[in-house]
């Protein structure tokens, strides 16, 4: 994110001189045109950075609003200062200012400070070949196939926005012949909306029924458009702008916060990335598909094709989103234990969702045997019910719900340090390596915390202490 910033800031003043030197105009357009590409990854940072931030889910929830609440300000204040300024003094300064406003941008998201650390090498999975790790976002969303359901419909959502963009200037023009300043007013009501958006999306989320919210705002988007034909006059028409930017802020809220909560934090930037790339192109496609409609359709029948054929899409998709929001709750007792075991208690709640998902339930009967010294660790596991003993050899230790065990292995890379049995009919949830290691290895508290329960089984076992 500094670094989108710091690379912004030569390019303003670049244009800024050329400007003020009477340079060619395509350098002009070259430094914008750079800047604006360099720009593409602020936010798939800013969205990926968010949840370890976030103390709870509602906090990561509230912070999407604010996040977009800020942005829609920003959309209309920004042009609106900037022609304010372009008046008052000359396009140089303009850009010179806009370069200066980088510049505080980096100096603020410099200020914001994590827990996380690089793990040490001994610690991290080898890093993969740089092809692996560039298509790991793509892996990501394939390999799940409710995030490619709500890819899709992000998707198609941007897709009806860049047909929009068109169309709402059609409307104005022709349909309600309100003129150019009538434009300016369609595009207000749509950010009245975002506002009210915001607003109604951080009443939805104490639901935690993301995927049906967003599915709700994709919907609540194309559809008011397909209305306007019903009654061409521009007060009926501002009031169903007004829902759309609902839909839109809906949309794009409950998107955010569903995928952060549902993307591991290793490939979530890179996962954000690649949404940010398919949204531009499905903008871009909008927006070159809209004149074909009108002139194949004319007006009305552009906007009742384009604003029925988001609602129709998230009917066929109802069953599909139903199952992608069973899928992102996770069970409260799984979280609870998670969240009560000292290695795992200081990780933020986002981190903590993501791994409760992970987890998988095992059973054992009395007498057998879960791990045994000597053999290879591939898993961690917590208590949920009943007891194990763990003996290395100086004597068994009991542990019991909420005890866990098997994290020696994983963070030293060696065999199992005991055998652990079950003493009574046991319920486990298991954790698997690389997503333990994943997700205690980015957090220096949870670093800490794993280094205390280690030392305490190797100088040896006590009461309590978490052997494997």
């Amino acid at each position: 994110m500094v670094a989108a910033d710091l690379i912004r800031v030569p390019l303003m003043l670049l244009a800024a001189l050329t400007i003020l030197w009477d340079g060619p105009a395509p350098l002009v357009y070259a430094a914008a045109g750079v800047a604006s590409v360099v720009g593409t990854a602020f936010r798939p940072a800013q969205a990926a950075l968010m949840p370890s931030l976030a103390r709870d889910p509602e906090e990561l929830s509230a912070a999407n609003v604010a996040s977009s609440t800020v942005e829609s300000v920003g959309s209309f204040l920004g042009p609106a200062l900037g022609g304010l300024l372009l008046a008052a003094t000359s396009a140089e300064i303009v850009f010179a200012v806009n370069g200066l406003s980088f510049v505080w941008s980096a100096l603020m998201v410099a200020r914001i400070r994590t827990e996380t650390r690089p793990p040490a090498a001994a610690e991290r999975p080898t890093r993969p070949p740089f092809v692996q790790e560039l298509g790991a976002g793509f892996r990501a969303l394939a390999g799940d196939r409710g995030l490619r359901l709500v890819v899709g419909l992000y998707a198609a959502q941007t897709l009806v926005a860049g047909a929009f963009a068109v169309l709402i200037v059609v409307t104005a023009l022709e349909l309600l012949e309100i003129g150019e300043a009538g434009v300016g007013f369609l595009n207000s009501a749509v950010g009245i909306g975002g506002l009210l958006g915001a607003v109604l999306a951080l009443a939805l989320a104490a639901r935690g029924r993301l995927a049906l919210d967003f599915g709700l705002g994709v919907a609540l988007y194309g559809g008011p458009l397909a209305l306007v034909v019903l009654w061409p006059e521009p007060a009926f028409v501002l009031v169903l702008l007004v829902a759309c930017g609902v839909g839109n802020t809906l949309t794009d809220i409950s998107a955010l916060t569903l995928m952060q909560r549902a993307v591991p934090d290793e490939v979530l930037a890179r996962v954000f990335g690649v949404l940010e790339s398919i949204l531009l192109g499905s903008i871009g496609a909008g927006a070159l598909l809209a004149p074909l409609l009108v002139a194949t359709l004319g007006v009305r029948g552009a906007l009742v094709a384009t604003g029925l054929f988001l609602p129709a899409l998230v009917v066929l998709s109802s069953r599909g989103l139903a199952s992608v929001s069973v899928g992102s709750r996770v069970d409260a007792r799984h979280l609870e234990l998670l969240s009560r075991h000292p290695i795992f208690a200081p990780l933020p709640s986002a981190t903590l969702e993501h791994l409760a998902g992970r987890l998988v339930v095992k059973t054992a009967s009395a007498g057998d045997v879960i791990v045994r010294l000597g053999e290879e660790g591939d898993r961690f596991y917590l208590v949920e019910e009943g007891t194990v003993e763990a003996d290395a050899g100086n004597g068994p230790v009991a542990l019991e719900q909420g005890d866990g065990f098997g994290e020696i292995a994983l963070l030293r890379d060696v065999p199992r340090t005991a055998t652990v049995t079950a003493r009574t009919p046991i319920r486990l949830l298991a954790l698997g390596r690389s997503d333990f290691l994943g997700a205690v290895t980015q957090d220096a508290r949870s670093v800490g915390a794993a280094d205390a329960l280690v030392a305490g089984r190797l100088n040896p076992i006590g009461p309590g202490v978490s052997p494997g």
